[in-house]
């Protein structure tokens, strides 16, 4: 036998020919592979952007999902309505994650309307990019970034943790950290950016080990995706996109939603407290 009780490679040259097997999946128009049928998912900021992209990509999974805004009901509420046409089930709740009654409240709300929780994915962050956001001052962004992003994610995984794993199988978590918080980025965001994910991403490898076996816990690390500030950035933030990404092109919310969904999934059964950057090989 070789290293780690394999055998050794050329073992396999001399072993008898077994029949090839012949591998055939049949594949409709209409046709989905559900792998999270029966799963009870909440994904908050969901209402747009990232949060949205991973809400209808669980749904199209079988998950039936919890849809979190922080005030508009109408886009929540629009989103549940894209759910329900791929014949999925959703429920909406407004919270704003800066106040910690309505934290507690969110998280006891999505697991008596949902009977149970089995993924939690905490999408949702602080706008200072577009909006009234580049207004805030320096302190002013860290104190929103911080309450949002860190502390709101830290403690509605402290709540729902515990939750999941009193399931008979158990469940998953996933945070949204950035691919560039170890390395940084020069400027006040990467500054503010860098401080804020990285926290997220340190907070989440630590969790994984307390939750461990019953919840695994990952976390996100998208780089260029275009979302609404992506929308609107100068040209020379596109021509950096283009120079830093090797893959030649902005990442979309759909990248990061199907790589949620991997992840959510028992075909991810043995991956945890891992940091998954999601950024077309960017090594900036």
């Amino acid at each position: 036998r070789g290293a780690f009780g394999k055998p050794p490679l050329d073992r396999f040259a001399i072993d008898s020919p077994r029949p090839a097997r012949s591998w055939h999946i049949a594949v409709t128009e209409n046709s989905r592979y559900r792998e999270l049928e029966g799963r009870r998912a909440v994904v908050t900021g969901s209402s747009s952007g990232i949060g949205r992209a991973i809400a209808l990509e669980l749904a199209d999974a079988g998950a039936r999902l919890l849809v979190h805004a922080g005030k508009s009901q109408e886009r929540a509420e629009s989103v549940r309505g894209e759910i329900e046409t791929l014949g999925g089930e959703a429920d909406v709740v407004l919270a704003d994650l800066r106040d910690a009654n309505a934290r507690e409240r969110l998280a006891d709300e999505a697991d008596a309307l949902l009977g149970g929780i089995d993924i939690w994915i905490n999408n949702a962050g602080a706008d200072i990019l577009t909006g009234s956001g580049p207004d805030l001052s320096y302190e002013e962004k860290l104190r929103v970034l911080f309450e949002v992003d860190v502390e709101a994610t830290m403690l509605l995984c402290r709540a729902v943790g515990p939750r999941i794993a009193a399931n008979e199988h158990g469940g998953v978590i996933l945070n949204m950290g950035w691919d560039q918080a170890a390395q940084g980025m020069e400027g006040d965001s990467g500054e503010l950016f860098g401080a804020t994910k990285g926290a997220v991403m340190s907070f989440s490898k630590s969790l994984a080990l307390t939750l461990a076996p019953k919840v695994r816990v990952n976390c996100l690390a998208p780089g260029w995706i275009r979302t609404a500030w992506g929308d609107t950035a100068p040209a020379e933030w596109h021509e950096r996109v283009l120079c830093e990404v090797p893959l030649k092109r902005w990442g979309s919310p759909e990248d990061i939603a199907r790589t949620a969904r991997f992840l959510c999934s028992d075909a991810a059964s043995f991956i945890t407290g891992q940091v998954i950057n999601i950024n077309g090989g960017a090594v900036r």
